[in-house]
């Protein structure tokens, strides 16, 4: 079952993401308490709230999309085959990283 809320509903240019979000330091991105729900223990020690804010802060991301519910979704490249899907929750003062996940390259969504 799809929940429509976490579908794409439209794409945005990755320039115009980078550009809104230059101006958020590492202190006003948050990990919640949600972030790492979907990871395994083993991913979970793998993963820590600092390599997430690396992602965000200094990777270019392959492709970012505004879900139906509004959280921004962000895909970058992760491994030969798999690809880090963040979702963030951008407010005018603070982004929330809500969840992220590994996926195959394969599951990254077409948007026109």
């Amino acid at each position: 079952m799809v929940v429509m809320g976490h579908r794409i509903e439209r794409k945005i240019e990755i320039d115009e993401f980078l550009d809104s979000i230059g101006g958020y330091s590492e202190e006003r991105i948050e990990c919640t308490k949600h972030t790492f729900f979907r990871l395994s223990e083993k991913q979970r020690k793998i993963f820590k709230p600092e390599d997430i804010l690396r992602y965000i802060l200094e990777q270019k991301p392959i492709l970012v999309g505004i879900q139906y519910n509004g959280a921004y979704a962000v895909f970058y490249d992760y491994k030969e085959n798999d690809v880090i899907r963040i979702v963030l929750d951008i407010k005018p003062n603070q982004i929330e990283v809500v969840t992220f996940y590994i996926i195959d390259k394969k599951q990254i969504p077409i948007i026109k």
